[in-house]
């Protein structure tokens, strides 16, 4: 568990990335399967909808220790609230409750996975004197 700590950040850029490519597979292989097969099945497989739910832990899991070893406030705040948002949005469209554009769940994970990035260049706590909680 030591070693997410200090690569939250790292882990945090790359479950961004994935998760966008997820995101932007899901439409292009089920275009391709129902043109393969000239029948289209709506259905989405339940695997393949298992990896939202993998993003959301293992994204949570780096939100969570960025914010711990994160000396910038702002930073922290902006983390947590985009994931709570991520995640609200990939609820949403696994339930079906709001209709919403795909476009939001790509900028809240492009941007978690910027914050990621921005927070590891500029934000890192390097010694027991970070204002970060301890």
């Amino acid at each position: 568990m030591k070693s997410i700590t200090y690569n939250s950040d790292h882990l945090g850029a790359i479950s961004s990335g994935l998760c966008i490519l997820h995101c932007v597979a899901t439409p292009l292989l089920f275009f391709s399967k129902a043109q393969s097969a000239l029948i289209c099945c709506h259905e989405t497989p339940v695997w393949w909808q298992s990896f939202n739910y993998f993003f959301i832990i293992v994204s949570f899991l780096a939100v969570y220790n960025s914010v711990l070893n994160s000396s910038n406030n702002f930073i922290k705040v902006l983390l947590s609230g985009f994931w709570v948002l991520l995640c609200l949005l990939i609820l949403n469209e696994q339930f079906e409750i709001m209709p919403f554009s795909e476009f939001y769940t790509y900028l809240l994970a492009f941007s978690l996975g910027f914050l990621h990035i921005y927070n590891l260049k500029y934000c890192r706590c390097k010694d027991d004197d970070c204002c970060a909680q301890k």
